[in-house]
């Protein structure tokens, strides 16, 4: 038997994801000209993203372990796996976790050599979280579903 899910924990990563969310948003544009005249911008955006996958990590994990009763391994996988627990749109979970890796990762990749690829990939996911956000809360607010 699994341990029930624990709504509190899940709410609280929640509030801190919707407070990084607020907090990314505060920096205002990330273009080219803000990232080569501060260069502490990037990290924070790039800190702020990898916070925000860490936080919707646990709580796939946590949703994951209680409706299907598996742990995924990766952070891609957990994406999916919130999916198919129904905390979340399959294509959302596409969005979180794109091919070429996590938000923060292509952040890293494309801060120097190519900062303009920055304010796309800041803007997928600042969408994208907020969705994430929106959707998981209203799933445990409805009651998930946790006989499968």
């Amino acid at each position: 038997m699994t341990a029930p899910l624990n709504v509190s924990a899940i709410e609280r990563s929640l509030m801190t994801m919707r407070t990084s969310l607020d907090q990314l948003e505060s920096i205002g544009p990330v273009d080219v000209a803000r990232l080569t005249g501060d260069c502490a911008v990037g990290v924070v955006v790039e800190r702020v993203l990898a916070l925000l996958a860490e936080l919707a990590c646990v709580i796939n994990r946590r949703i994951s372990a209680t409706v299907l009763g598996e742990v995924p391994v990766t952070s891609a996988g957990s994406f999916a796996s919130a999916a198919r627990a129904g905390a979340i749109e399959g294509r959302l979970a596409l969005t979180l976790a794109p091919p070429e890796g996590p938000h923060h990762v292509l952040v890293q990749l494309v801060l120097d050599a190519e900062p303009e690829a920055v304010a796309p990939v800041v803007s997928e996911a600042l969408s994208g979280y907020r969705a994430y956000a929106h959707q998981v809360a209203d799933w445990v607010a409805n009651g998930p579903k946790l006989d499968r």
